[in-house]
């Protein structure tokens, strides 16, 4: 009878050195399309620095991060939904819309004689200056108004999507025009402008800086830091990825998905709403025809900055890098004198870029 020798291969431990193996654009800062529209956007920064002796300056500095901030913290709300798979066209009327009527509440109760205004203001001693009663009370007020019409219109629309069935591209290209015309009816196609006593704090909040850092910009990255908690430490920021991973699955799981829908498209109206107000304030009025088309650029800047509109991916890093790149092309052809009507191509043209190099990095998994 013959002995097993030592290099039997019963004896032989097996490995598959192959398996698991990553390439390098698998791994590490290159795993997603958000890093490499980030290394673009550096690329971009170091040649409009060489470009224009203008681009680093302070005053530049404060205006791009002021002015990606009249975006982003609607991006922010937006990506919410695209992780769903999902779509919100009306973001840009309900910026309008959110405006118009913070400006206006804030307008009527600090006129005496108007409606509720007696709680809220009186005339001094002279008889023709107006005083608040609580200084900041109008204000607040003013501003969760704008906030509630935006609740209401982002509940409408998931309700629609979520329990009705009806599609998100149809139901918000809809309520785009619904919002745009009440913004009209209500303003009779004319501009509102914030006023009375508390007007100087509205302005001070939304045009004011901390240390020249831009109060929009402030806001943008507590919102930021907010939404990654959100999305990466809480039950709702799991459901709302599982829902755009495999809505089938995620329900057979037991995740309310009609809930958590209608939860994000909430979420993404009262970021436009905000980012509105936000608007008015740094304009010092809300016209009617404000933020037309705006919901182009937030879509444009949350898909740059890698959410898939398919569902599933998505974050605050990648929406501000998304809107920081924007204006970065905006502010360059401004200093370079190029034509400011060659930003809509290029943003065309690096969205396409962006989704193919994903899409090339995908099938080379």
């Amino acid at each position: 009878m013959s002995v097993p020798s030592e290099t039997s291969p019963a004896n032989t431990d097996v490995t598959f050195t192959n398996v698991g193996a990553m390439r390098w654009w698998h791994r590490g800062v290159f795993a997603s399309q958000t890093a490499y529209v980030t290394l673009a956007l550096v690329a971009l920064i170091v040649i409009m620095s060489f470009a224009s002796p203008y681009f680093l300056t302070e005053g530049n500095l404060q205006n791009v991060a002021k002015n990606f901030s009249f975006i982003a913290i609607a991006t922010l709300g937006i990506t919410f939904v695209i992780i769903t798979g999902g779509i919100d066209l009306s973001v840009g009327s309900l910026m309008c819309f959110a405006a118009m009527i913070t400006s206006m509440v804030m307008t009527s109760l600090s006129t005496p004689g108007m409606p509720l205004s007696s709680l809220f203001v009186h005339l001094a001693a002279d008889g023709k200056t107006v005083v608040a009663n609580v200084p900041g009370l109008i204000l607040i007020v003013s501003v969760l108004a704008g906030l509630a019409v935006s609740l209401m219109v982002g509940l409408i629309n998931g309700v629609c999507v979520a329990l009705l069935g009806l599609s998100p591209f149809v139901t918000t290209l809809g309520m785009l025009s619904i919002v745009r015309g009440l913004g009209y009816v209500i303003s009779n196609g004319k501009g509102s402008f914030p006023g009375g006593p508390d007007a100087d704090y509205f302005y001070a909040l939304t045009q004011g800086d901390v240390y020249g850092v831009p109060a929009p910009f402030i806001y943008l990255i507590l919102l930021a830091l907010l939404m990654a908690l959100v999305l990466h430490h809480t039950t709702f920021g799991r459901h709302v990825f599982a829902i755009g991973g495999n809505e089938k699955a995620a329900e057979l799981t037991g995740v309310s998905v009609p809930r958590v829908k209608i939860e994000v498209y909430v979420v993404g109206a009262l970021a436009a709403g905000l980012q509105g107000i936000i608007i008015s304030g740094w304009l010092g009025s809300a016209p009617a025809n404000m933020a037309t088309s705006y919901e182009l650029n937030v879509i444009a800047a949350a898909v740059i900055g890698g959410a898939n509109l398919a569902g599933g991916i998505g974050g605050p890093l990648g929406a501000i890098v998304g809107c920081v790149l924007l204006e970065v092309i905006r502010n360059g052809l401004v200093l370079a004198q190029v034509n400011s009507y060659w930003q809509q191509t290029l943003v065309g043209v690096i969205i396409i870029a962006a989704v193919l190099v994903d899409r090339i990095r995908a099938r080379l998994m």
